[in-house]
């Protein structure tokens, strides 16, 4: 299996196999509702392209790379908007459960343990 076929991000969700609760999303990104959240209010944003993480983003991907950017802007900014706060982050290596690059978005009262 390649790296594609077996991550989580592009086998369950991009595949379609596991329906999660749409935030938003366009051509390039998809953005949902973590389904076991970390935080209250927890979104998880992806390229709908299968790229391992942000340090395997090469020069080709720098459109790509800004619509991320983009939309994680506009969700923090939501976020920033409705609850005052938040938290936008990445994970490399062994802190990345999912080699598929992804982003978290989330604010208020941890719901789980890390």
């Amino acid at each position: 299996m390649t790296g594609e076929s077996c991550d989580f991000y592009c086998g369950q969700i991009l595949g379609g196999l596991l329906k999660v609760p749409v935030y938003c999303e366009n051509e390039q990104v998809f953005a949902f509702h973590h389904t076991n959240p970390l935080w209250e209010q927890h979104v998880v944003l992806l390229p709908k392209r299968h790229v391992e993480s942000l340090i395997t983003l090469e020069e080709a991907d720098n459109e790509l790379l800004l619509e991320l950017m983009r939309t994680a802007r506009t969700i923090a900014a939501d976020f920033m908007d409705r609850f005052g706060g938040c938290r936008v982050y990445t994970n490399l290596g062994e802190y990345q459960s999912s080699k598929h690059l992804h982003w978290h978005i989330g604010c208020g009262r941890q719901l789980r343990p890390y």
